[in-house]
């Protein structure tokens, strides 16, 4: 498979700046895999496809304040420093802008009380920083940091939280999973008094599932490593629900990728049975693209992505690239809303 087999031309004007208000006003585009019937209806309707005893598995992660402007200690020079991963000792894996000006060695000021020294590279073109801070790192990341919208949108957001889903609860993701920003709460019992229901993982959203793809053959990209946990209610549930023959829907590609990649470590049914379940995040960097054979997913809900990304590449795989590409070309026709303050699509 070649790179330019996930191209499409899309307008700029089709590039959501904002997001629309009430959050399941979206519209929605609705995929049947196996018929290629396209539907449209609006997100609200998703509940007409979602039958009593499936199980919607959400990613619970927030999006921090990632984004931190400051300035060089022996120049003044501006310096935007973007957190990608934790590490050990305070460091951070980071991409930092102008890179020339962030030599090993260089220290960054962000208020008095909190900086960072640039102590190493990284494989990604970026550097490993030290931060240093008076008081609680978390609160000083509050206090200098913003949250980070995508460089496709332009328009300043008004509020901070619309960036986040109505779900969100732990800290970590340098972006958000923005496929669960169309849920409202209203939504989410509707679905519950239907009889659907609802469980969690968390995936810290990092630069691996928005690094660019730059391969011309798809098979010799690299994902960058994300941390994940499935908690253990929601691994019974997914056995249980799987048991029954009823369906797991994911909710955004990150829990796709969550899901898949907690079954090819370890059968979600034998990691329960042998009772190798615990609290600790793991690590992946599972990259999907046509020809893999999903094990957990049977259903998923999603926004349109970026030509040439590896989630378009994901979508692909679950439901047929001709279909996906058809799919979007009726989007772009029917002059849908896209990326992630854009419209949705339920693929089942």
């Amino acid at each position: 498979m070649k790179l330019t087999d996930f191209d499409y031309d899309l307008p700029d004007e089709l590039i959501a700046q904002t997001p629309l208000e009430p959050r399941d006003s979206s519209r929605l585009l609705v995929v049947n895999r196996k018929s290629a019937v396209i539907e449209q209806r609006i997100f609200a309707d998703a509940v007409d496809y979602i039958n009593r005893g499936d199980l919607l598995v959400f990613n619970d992660t927030r999006v921090i304040p990632a984004r931190l402007i400051g300035k060089k200690r022996d120049t003044g020079a501006k310096i935007e420093v973007f957190l990608i991963t934790p590490l050990a000792d305070n460091c951070w894996e980071v991409l930092v802008k102008p890179g020339k000006k962030a030599r090993i060695g260089a220290v960054v000021e962000f208020s008095e009380q909190f900086g960072c020294e640039f102590i190493a590279n990284t494989d990604f073109g970026g550097r490993v920083a030290r931060f240093e801070c008076v008081g609680e790192f978390d609160d000083c990341l509050r206090e200098c940091g913003e949250v980070p919208l995508p460089p496709y949108i332009t328009e300043k957001l008004a509020n901070s939280e619309r960036y986040q889903t109505v779900y969100a609860k732990h800290n970590g993701s340098v972006a958000a999973p923005t496929a669960g920003l169309h849920f409202t709460p209203e939504l989410l019992k509707k679905l519950h008094n239907n009889g659907v229901n609802i469980a969690y993982v968390t995936l810290h959203v990092g630069i691996g599932t928005f690094r660019p793809v730059t391969a011309d053959v798809v098979t010799d990209h690299v994902m960058h490593s994300e941390s994940y946990h499935v908690p253990k209610q929601t691994k019974e549930l997914i056995t249980q629900t799987k048991a029954r023959g009823n369906r797991i829907i994911a909710v955004g590609t990150t829990a796709v990728r969550t899901l898949e990649s907690a079954y090819c470590e370890l059968s979600i049914r034998d990691e329960l049975s042998s009772g190798q379940v615990d609290g600790a995040f793991k690590s992946t960097n599972i990259f999907i693209y046509p020809g893999y054979k999903f094990k957990v997913v049977d259903a998923m809900i999603t926004n349109f992505h970026l030509p040439k990304s590896s989630l378009l590449m994901l979508v692909s795989a679950f439901a047929g690239r001709e279909k996906i590409m058809a799919a979007y070309q009726t989007a772009i026709n029917e002059r849908y809303r896209f990326f992630s303050f854009g419209d949705a699509m339920l693929i089942y």
